[in-house]
């Protein structure tokens, strides 16, 4: 069992940064997979970034590629996304999410990861 607390969500103007964090515990070889998912109102939920420790491996969706950084703290347990210049279309519900496994486009695919955070509201203001 994993568990998964999101933070470092708010209200910024467009270009502006933030970072979230999220926070995790239990089992480690259930989080070898770790990433962020979003979901803007009246939309689905879709892939924002991924990074695997089996794999050392990370993956963005191309609509984030050169503004958003994901890292881990395994030390501290704590997944990060940094994020830069952001843009209104930023504006989500972002999601944290964990998995023993993923590899490739499988780690794109919401379907694939067991454990979920609250989620933390990011809104970004033109």
């Amino acid at each position: 069992q994993v568990q998964l607390v999101e933070s470092g969500g708010g209200l910024v103007q467009a270009g502006g940064s933030l970072r979230l964090s999220c926070a995790a515990s239990g089992r480690t070889d259930s989080r070898d997979a770790m990433g962020w998912f979003r979901q803007a109102a009246g939309k689905g939920r879709e892939f924002v970034a991924v990074n695997t420790k089996r794999f050392a491996s990370t993956y963005y969706a191309d609509s984030v590629k050169g503004r958003f950084t994901i890292s881990r703290d395994d030390a501290k347990n704590t997944l990060y996304l940094e994020m830069n210049n952001l843009k209104p279309e930023d504006t989500a519900v972002y999601y944290c999410a964990a998995t023993n496994y993923c590899s490739g486009y499988g780690c794109y695919e919401q379907k694939n990861f067991a454990s979920w955070g609250q989620g933390t509201q990011v809104t970004v203001s033109s």
